[in-house]
């Protein structure tokens, strides 16, 4: 019996067999049961339903036998806590999906829920199995319930490490982070094939769909990564700042680095001139532990950065302006990238920072024409709507309706603070000076003066945070090089806060 089950196993795991195995190595993949070994902690992974067998009896499927159905599912330890995970086998019939090899993803995803803990999806696929038919495509409507069932209950990855076609495409879209392969992962609701006889417009997949069209131009996917090694590697990363579930803390760590550092170079990281630009990432840096951050969304909407990061040890959500990005306007990708961002952390119990440099919104008929309204509105939502920690810090400019964006006090920001270079006001001071001053410049003697006299007037009142500070909407304008130290003050201050909102079913965000 030992022996007739270690032959069973031992062909079950082989997949698709050594040829179809070393078409998977030359084409820059990993196998399905290589990819788990190296994700989870060595000797960790249990694996289910290895024996599960597909039921389709059409077009010759009954004499077709595919190895564990073409999907390798199961539980283990990554850096030592609980993560579910399945990977399709593109060996076996190309890792498609049918019935059982989805009933296995969705008996997975359940016992996730059970034992709170997150999911790792890694897909490498040729789509639906079209011999199943209907139950290939109801197969695929199971697992997007379970999607939906589990947001915001526990963290779930997707990481596209092969072809996703079609349906396949939208189970890793429901998910919260989305990690691609560069030249050898693709993701596209319609292939190239496809696009040529519709619209005989002649694009590669890697154009249509590859990992650096999806981090740069869609925003579907918030990491590339050059292998799959270093994909999986980086899925550790970001799991060791996830918590398990909605029911738990964040995954804090004892930090080394001092709660009380200051850092001198801040004060002067500030160019003189307001034009100038920066590096907000250098800020960051500043502020953090060790100055490690892990950062989704790279190489999209660049004017805004989002990372998770560690203050003193706990887990933190930071959203900065980018000024040396489009001068760190507010646009539609960059309001969708903070907005998802936002809505992650607060689901999942994890402080906010936001730090401010903002100058307005991005102008022009493109943005109005693209919804910069509405996409502008989900951001304030989510602000609104957030109940964890949050914490504002404006460092430089903080103008209009962007000012109100980046988390202000009136958007429920619990601890408001300010650089002394903060320019707070409804706009800059040339434009404000054209609306407020136009009679009287037009009407003097020389125009041109009498506008830089009300110009450096209008700088004078607003380019500073002492007039927010006396009315209550900045608690505390401090020196940058104390700014580590302040900020961790206030979210130990802040690590017990409850915070409750109207009950309701849902509210109707504006999408």
């Amino acid at each position: 019996m030992k022996e007739e089950l270690e032959k069973l196993e031992a062909e079950i795991k082989a997949g698709g067999g050594e040829k179809r195995v070393q078409q998977q190595h030359d084409s820059g993949k990993l196998t399905a049961r290589e990819r788990l070994d190296l994700l989870f902690d060595k000797d960790t992974f249990h694996e289910l339903d290895l024996f599960v067998k597909h039921h389709c009896t059409a077009f010759g499927m009954d004499k077709l036998s595919i190895p564990a159905d073409g999907v390798v599912t199961g539980y283990g330890q990554v850096n030592g806590r609980t993560v579910c995970a399945h990977a399709q086998d593109f060996t076996s019939r190309g890792g498609t999906l049918g019935e059982m090899h989805a009933r296995k993803i969705c008996r997975l995803m359940d016992l996730a829920m059970k034992m709170k803990c997150p999911t790792v999806s890694l897909i490498d696929s040729g789509g639906a199995r079209i011999q199943e038919g209907i139950n290939a495509l109801d197969g695929y409507g199971n697992i997007f319930f379970r999607n939906s069932c589990a947001s915001g209950v526990i963290p779930q990855i997707s990481a596209i490490m092969g072809p996703a076609a079609g349906g396949a495409v939208y189970s890793p879209a429901m998910t919260d982070f989305v990690f691609m392969v560069k030249k050898t992962s693709h993701m596209y609701i319609t292939g190239p094939q496809v696009v040529k006889a519709a619209t005989s417009e002649e694009i590669s997949d890697e154009a249509l769909g590859g990992a650096m069209t999806h981090n740069t131009k869609s925003g579907v996917a918030q990491f590339a990564c050059d292998n799959d090694r270093q994909c999986l590697e980086e899925i550790k990363k970001l799991l060791s700042y996830l918590p398990s579930s909605c029911e738990e803390k964040s995954f804090d760590i004892t930090p080394v680095d001092k709660a009380d550092r200051t850092d001198p170079a801040l004060d002067e990281i500030i160019p003189p001139e307001a034009s100038k630009v920066y590096d907000m990432k250098a800020v960051i840096r500043s502020i953090v532990d060790d100055g490690e951050f892990c950062e989704p969304c790279l190489h999209y909407a660049m004017n805004i950065v989002t990372c998770f990061a560690r203050l003193n040890g706990h887990v933190t959500g930071i959203i900065a302006s980018q000024p040396s990005y489009l001068a760190g306007c507010l646009d539609v990708n960059a309001s969708d990238k903070a907005t998802r961002f936002i809505r992650f952390c607060d689901a999942f119990n994890i402080p906010l920072l936001t730090i401010v440099d903002v100058p307005g919104y991005l102008p022009g008929s493109h943005q109005e024409w693209g919804g910069i309204i509405r996409h502008g509105a989900k951001m304030l939502w989510c602000y609104s709507e957030a109940t964890v920690p949050k914490i504002t810090l404006i460092v430089r400019k903080a103008y209009g309706g962007a000012y109100i964006a980046m988390c202000s006090q009136s958007l429920g920001a619990d601890y408001t603070l300010a650089w002394p270079r903060a320019e707070i006001a409804v706009m800059g001071a040339e434009g404000a000076v054209a609306i407020i001053h136009h009679q009287e410049i037009k009407e003097a003697a020389d125009p041109a003066a009498k506008e830089k006299e009300k110009i450096e007037e209008y700088r004078q009142y607003f380019y500073n945070p002492y007039i927010a500070a006396s009315m209550g909407y900045i608690n505390a304008v401090i020196r940058p090089r104390d700014t580590r130290p302040e900020i961790i003050a206030a979210f130990e201050a802040l690590r017990n806060k409850k915070e409750t909102r109207p009950l309701r079913k849902h509210g109707n965000i504006p999408m």
